[in-house]
């Protein structure tokens, strides 16, 4: 399998740079979850980093160079796949 180094930004992680598998599309993970124990012996803590795309370096091209992971603080799991034709309960 593949990896690619990929810098954190925010949280315990900033400045990190880890090798992070890429899946079958050659990107990594849109959402990378780090779990720390805890210290007393209860559940871990998950940690929610999202990916975003690096901005380029100049106005050139506006393609981007890579993926970064930036820390989520209220590391929600996200929303998931939403069809148009189904009800979304806020009615």
């Amino acid at each position: 399998m593949k990896s690619e180094n990929t810098p954190f930004v925010g949280g315990p992680l900033d400045g990190r740079v880890l090798p992070v598998l890429l899946g079958i599309t050659g990107h990594p993970p849109k959402v990378y979850r780090v779990p720390v124990p805890d210290a007393a012996g209860g559940p871990p803590t998950v940690l929610v980093y999202r990916r975003v795309p690096v901005a380029p370096a100049g106005r050139a091209l506006s393609l981007h160079r890579g993926w970064r992971y930036e820390f989520d603080p209220e590391g929600k799991a996200g929303r998931g796949l939403r069809w148009p034709w189904t009800k979304s309960g806020r009615d």
